[in-house]
């Protein structure tokens, strides 16, 4: 896009509408839409191509949303569930532990098809979008069953996997019905990929702002910070100094990342994949500086965000986000309470930006012709509650409740339904009492994965009030006054499993009923 001088001073899109009807060279063009004037100003032939080919998008996704509608209306019907996490979250564990007690429910009492014996079979199916890689099922549940079992890799790219439920009727007409089939596409996609949904609605200049202010208060921010402050945006675009540039603004979200803070976006620099050294990962924030000449480094930095966000986050929404149904949203609270109260402010503010990106409502046959595609059921789990006992379990729930709840009532002021709870897709540990310092403690014990010794654990006792932890968190404390909370990292335990049973969980028949028991 270009700005001409010879319409700078004009106020309104009609006056500038008339000034280019007259002329105004450049190759300068205005938009008239529907008898009303707007104007649209380009100066490249890339320009059009971009808005021609943005139009075209939206005419065939519209197509499809209106294909896919009535397919799943008239036909075997389809539940698309996204599944995402922040920060070692275990979105890869959730996954494969959710397939694995679906295909074998012995351990799902509180799915009530289950209970109630009308889940005839479930069958995983050929991935069903050519385009997109197959989770890898097979191999992460190898790697948990092991004879020496370990945690699969962790998600860094978006993979899909189709699990079909064969399903007998119930209610007054069920002898007059067969079984029906519902296929449910599962999505897993990295949690850094939703936050980067958050920078298409800021410039260039707002997101600078936004990560000098994050910086001032994360661990070696202030380093980081002064480094990007004493640049001199105006100065000519060199690609070396952009590579140190955009290197350090790297190795700071990794730090951030490592440090137990949830929003460490532009995603894509911590997962680069395929575009890792490429124009449109090398970039950082600068001060702003809107007045500097063209192949400044301002000017270069502004167009390669403008690029991230159209040809790095946008297809993704399009092909990926944008057809969601259902969306489950992995928290490691307990990480957050461990790494203090900057962390857990920021990961509340984090779950909150992330409803932005959300479209929330109800996904009726018309709103689906009409509207497009909407996310009907949200659910945020906070993860690892075998690291607690099972007496702490209800304060992990209200603490994720309170994490959550501006999250939540946003997307039920749009007709979307959510649900918090806490849950352990892989339960690691087992449960134990003892006594120390003359005091009996609830511990869990497990192996643990830095020494693989055996080790009983005793974290803390959460508040029964969240608000004595998010209240230190949203006035900026630098630690906790009265408790220090502890988290250890455990390896898989050994499983022998019974036929008919899948891997030992906490809660996930609970998950599982709340995600897809309306279907059913």
């Amino acid at each position: 896009m270009g700005r001409c001088p010879v319409l700078s001073g004009l106020r309104t899109p009609r006056d500038i509408c008339k000034k280019v009807k007259r002329g105004c060279g450049g190759g300068f063009s205005p938009l008239v839409l529907g008898g009303g004037c707007a104007y649209l100003v380009l100066n490249r032939q890339e320009d059009w191509a971009l808005v021609i080919s943005s139009l075209a998008d939206s005419v065939l996704r519209g197509a499809e949303n209106i294909t896919d509608t009535l397919s799943e209306t008239f036909l075997e019907p389809r539940l698309r569930i996204g599944v995402t996490g922040l920060a070692r979250a275990g979105k890869t564990v959730f996954i494969t532990s959710l397939i694995a007690n679906l295909l074998d429910r012995g351990r799902m009492p509180q799915l009530v098809a289950q209970s109630e014996g009308r889940i005839l079979s479930a069958f995983l199916q050929p991935q069903p979008d050519d385009t997109v890689p197959r989770f890898d099922y097979e191999s992460h549940l190898g790697a948990l069953t092991a004879r020496a079992p370990h945690w699969p890799d962790s998600t860094r790219a978006v993979s899909e996997l189709r699990l079909s439920l064969k399903i007998a009727p119930s209610g007054l007409l069920s002898g007059l019905q067969g079984p029906r089939t519902l296929h449910l596409d599962i999505v897993d996609y990295p949690g850094e990929w939703l936050l980067d949904l958050g920078l298409l609605d800021k410039s260039f200049s707002q997101w600078s702002e936004t990560i000098f202010a994050r910086l001032a208060t994360r661990p070696g921010g202030a380093d980081l910070l002064a480094e990007l402050k004493a640049v001199d945006s105006a100065q000519p675009l060199n690609e070396v100094t952009a590579k140190q540039l955009a290197a350090s603004f790297t190795k700071g979200l990794h730090a951030a990342r490592a440090a137990g803070f949830s929003d460490c976006s532009p995603g894509r620099f911590i997962l680069p994949g395929e575009l890792e050294g490429s124009p449109v990962l090398t970039f950082a924030p600068l001060s702003p500086n809107p007045g500097t000449p063209r192949k400044s480094l301002w000017r270069e930095f502004e167009r390669r965000f403008e690029a991230y966000k159209s040809r790095v986050v946008k297809p993704f929404f399009r092909d990926h986000f944008a057809r969601i149904d259902r969306q489950v949203v992995l928290v490691d609270a307990l990480g957050a309470i461990h790494a203090g109260p900057r962390a857990v402010e920021d990961l509340r503010q984090t779950l909150a930006d992330t409803l932005s990106a959300f479209r929330p409502g109800p996904n009726a046959f018309l709103s689906q012709l009409l509207l497009g595609q909407r996310v009907e059921k949200i659910l945020f789990a906070a993860t690892k509650a075998d690291h607690l006992h099972h007496s702490q379990h209800p304060r992990l729930t209200a603490i994720m409740e309170a994490l959550t709840r501006e999250a939540r009532d946003r997307a039920r002021f749009a007709g979307a339904e959510t649900h918090a709870l806490s849950l352990a897709a892989l339960r690691a540990t087992t449960e134990q009492t003892v006594t120390h310092g003359g005091r009996t403690l609830d511990c869990v014990s497990g192996t643990l994965l830095d020494s693989g010794k055996q080790a009983a654990f005793y974290p803390g006792a959460l508040p029964e009030d969240p608000g004595h932890l998010l209240g230190p968190a949203r006035d900026g404390a630098e630690g906790w006054l009265d408790q220090d909370y502890q988290i250890m990292r455990f390896a898989p335990a050994r499983l022998t499993l019974k036929p008919g049973e899948g891997p030992p969980h906490i809660r996930l028949d609970r998950a599982a009923q709340f995600l897809i028991g309306d279907k059913l």
